[in-house]
């Protein structure tokens, strides 16, 4: 009867995770194979509202909260996404909520997606401030934060966590409009495979980001501006 307890204890936890991405609102459908989910840029006007969804509850595995995001968007065929903040009563926007936010699904031609900007992105996972170091300049990532930082094509970039037997990533960009984005994690994170969950490169506790996942934690995380 214990074991059963137990069972049924964890079937009901990962039953109720799943329930924390909801498929709200299905406008259109899309048949697109595109394996990408982008975030959508405030000036792209040709992108085909498809539906929206709604992430209730906080969680502190941001991938898995994507890997959700993700599927509910394929399901109707959606390439790009956008926040939907909640509005007051008067119609402003509310402040962004990480328990409780609405993002709205698109269908936007690949030929509206627009370029890359040539930036570096490097976000913090801790529940504590971490020390970085890129190129010898230091920084200080608060939790849940990021900051982006411009590249100069041909130049190396050595990003370091700056701990004892830290990680250190040596980068070289050839191009200005190349992004690159990295994660310094605290954990030990196993890199995704399937090319879907967001984890595509792991250096010690530096993990590069695939776009797709680091479009997403744009929304979740406050820029920090050096």
């Amino acid at each position: 009867m214990k074991n059963l307890a137990i069972i049924f204890f964890v079937l009901c936890i990962q039953l109720w995770s799943a329930q924390n991405v909801f498929l709200t609102r299905i406008e259109k459908t899309h048949d697109n194979a595109d394996n990408f989910l982008y975030k959508k840029g405030d000036s792209v006007a040709d992108a085909v509202y498809l539906g929206l969804v709604e992430v209730q509850g906080f969680s502190k595995d941001d991938a898995a909260v994507f890997s959700l995001l993700y599927k509910k968007a394929k399901e109707i065929g959606a390439n790009t996404f956008a926040l939907q903040p909640f509005e007051n009563v008067d119609g402003t926007p509310q402040p962004f909520n990480p328990a409780n936010y609405k993002i709205a699904l698109y269908y936007t031609p690949k030929a509206k997606l627009g370029g890359q900007n040539g930036v570096i992105y490097i976000f913090a996972s801790s529940e504590k401030d971490q020390k970085i170091s890129v190129n010898k300049k230091d920084y200080t990532l608060s939790p849940r934060s990021f900051i982006k930082l411009k590249i100069e094509p041909g130049e190396i970039y050595t990003i370091s966590t700056k701990k004892l037997l830290g990680s250190t990533v040596k980068v070289q960009p050839k191009t200005s409009e190349d992004n690159l984005y990295f994660q310094i994690s605290s954990l030990k994170v196993k890199s995704d495979t399937s090319g879907y969950g967001g984890l595509n490169l792991k250096s010690g506790d530096i993990v590069g980001l695939e776009k797709s996942y680091a479009d997403f934690l744009t929304i979740l995380y406050q820029e920090i501006k050096y």
